[in-house]
């Protein structure tokens, strides 16, 4: 059998920054580097006047008419840049879904058992996601899987520490019932 491995491609580095020869607008805008305006002028009058400070002229604002640039360090302001967007990604929560499943012909300790489960998931600003599995002649039996779910959810809203919401609601699916569970914050 013949396998076909590729490599991965590189993804390109998005141009957040027009520096330089790069900007084609004939005027632009310009911000000197301790962030006083300069006026408007020509984009190479202020390419060189920047590059007689060892700088860049940098398009910040490139929607305006005329495009605001700003006479910085190009390199520190990528730096700067990368910074920030790595402490947005830091500070992001990524919220998990947890899954518990209950069976029809659960016991009331085991219940008790899955509700501190998902209590503790809940805590955790995890969502929970609540299943029923109804096999064979089970199936019959959709209003006793109902209540039992309902049970089920009334234990974990009766926790005092938690504010728990349905973000789905109880639905019935071929082979059982499903939710899930939020905890509001």
């Amino acid at each position: 059998m013949r396998r076909n491995y590729q490599k991965a491609k590189p993804q390109l580095e998005k141009k957040i920054f027009k520096s330089n020869e790069q900007i084609l607008s004939p005027k632009v805008s310009v911000i000197d580097e301790n962030g006083d305006h300069l006026g408007v002028m020509s984009t190479a009058e202020a390419i060189t006047r920047a590059r007689e400070l060892d700088l860049d002229l940098v398009e910040v604002n490139p929607k305006v008419d005329p495009p605001v640039a700003k006479i910085v360090d190009l390199g520190q302001l990528k730096y700067e840049h990368e910074k920030k967007m790595h402490r947005q990604k830091v500070q992001q929560k990524k919220i998990d879904v947890k899954s518990i499943r209950l069976s029809f012909r659960i016991g009331q300790n085991d219940l008790e058992i899955r509700a501190n489960q998902a209590i503790k998931f809940l805590k955790g600003d995890d969502k929970v996601k609540v299943e029923l599995m109804l096999r064979g002649r089970e199936r019959q039996h959709f209003d006793r899987a109902r209540e039992l779910m309902l049970e089920f959810v009334n234990i974990i809203k009766n926790s005092p520490d938690l504010n728990v919401f349905e973000e789905q609601v109880l639905t019935r699916q071929p082979s059982g019932f499903s939710m899930i569970l939020a905890n509001k914050k």
